[in-house]
């Protein structure tokens, strides 16, 4: 019990957590569905590093168990589509949700924290004595990538005040699951990746930091903390749209001294460079079917991002991709009140209201 942290617990079922992951794992491993990259690990535990993956299941009785091995992320846990705890870098535990009525039941567990430079791990689920786990529910039709930095995990989305360090700090304060992206995937019932990483750009970091890096060198992974790590795409990946928000980073800061870059239209240059080489790599993988949005938004400093962006889309259709689009988002409602002037929730409901209505105006064919 030393290790559970729980958050929230919902009256609806009581949560408890004992440190017998591999007992309780055995046998019920491969009745989950997968929402994000993961790779499998010897044990039969599945290991990710992505914010908002997630694995959802189905059981028979009156509670189930949750088993993790990961000190580093918070997780939800819903039941029947209702938050019923959060789990705070839980460790090494199975943790139950116990006292529900005896009937059949969904469970959804989903990591809603950054961990670059540590994988967190799932050993499936586990159901209480008289119970059973039943078959994984079905993945969905409908699929959406997003592809970004903080804005795009849901860095302190959560919180009141800009300044987190007296309310938790930046994870406790972040939640990937309720993000511009996550809240357009469940309106539009799809599963989705979250593919973003905080303070990383196309192809310069959030003031010129961790030089000779940036978001490609870490797209690839499904492991962010392992260098050369490749995720194997399963052929159950065609995301019919992928939405890409790189940018804020390259060019919300000033340019130092020393890096490679003396100029902004230098910047500007690579930027764009890079972009068509970032877009080159998703046809290649996906296909010409999917439709790319190419995002941006407001910047105090410049219109450097949202120009470029443009020009990009642009140069794409000129060279006969009809299936991609520009998306500038802006609104007057927003506050930036999330940690470190990141957007708050209600920001992220906002820009997801302008993204659905973005999608809704592309032909689709779902």
């Amino acid at each position: 019990m030393s290790r559970r942290a729980l958050v929230t617990a919902a009256a609806a079922g009581a949560v408890t957590a004992v440190a017998s992951p591999a007992r309780a794992a055995g046998g019920a491993r491969a009745r989950f569905h997968t929402v994000g990259r993961v790779k499998r690990a010897a044990d039969g535990f599945v290991q990710y590093t992505w914010p908002g993956v997630c694995f959802e299941g189905r059981f028979r009785g009156t509670g189930v168990g949750i088993v993790l091995d990961d000190a580093d992320n918070d997780y939800d846990v819903q039941i029947d589509g209702t938050t019923v705890a959060t789990l705070v870098t839980p460790g090494r535990t199975v943790s139950w949700v116990d006292g529900l009525a005896d009937t059949g039941h969904g469970v959804r567990v989903v990591k809603r924290t950054e961990s670059p430079w540590a994988a967190g791990r799932f050993g499936g689920f586990v159901a209480a004595p008289g119970g059973a786990i039943l078959p994984r529910p079905r993945a969905r039709s409908r699929q959406i990538e997003f592809i970004g930095d903080s804005f795009t995990a849901g860095y302190g989305n959560v919180s009141d005040t800009r300044d987190c360090s007296a309310n938790g700090g930046v994870n406790r304060n972040s939640n990937a699951d309720l993000t511009f992206g996550a809240l357009t995937a469940r309106k539009l019932d799809a599963d989705l990746q979250i593919n973003a990483f905080s303070g990383r750009g196309m192809v310069r970091n959030y003031n010129g930091g961790d030089p000779g890096t940036d978001f490609r060198t870490y797209y690839d992974r499904a492991l962010l903390n392992v260098e050369g790590d490749v995720w194997r795409r399963p052929d159950s990946w065609r995301p019919q749209v992928v939405v890409v928000g790189l940018g804020i980073n390259d060019f919300s800061t000033p340019l130092n001294p020393g890096e490679r870059w003396t100029t902004p239209d230098e910047l500007v240059t690579a930027y764009e460079s890079a972009y068509h080489g970032f877009l080159d790599k998703l046809r290649a993988r996906y296909g010409p079917r999917p439709f790319v949005v190419v995002g941006a938004t407001y910047l105090w400093n410049t219109t450097a991002f949202t120009d470029a962006t443009l020009r990009i889309v642009q140069e794409r259709r000129r060279r006969g991709d009809d299936r991609v689009s520009h998306w500038y988002y802006d609104d007057p409602g927003l506050d930036h009140l999330g940690c470190d002037w990141h957007p708050s929730l209600n920001d992220h409901r906002i820009v997801s209201g302008l993204l659905d209505r973005h999608l809704a105006g592309l032909p689709l064919r779902w």
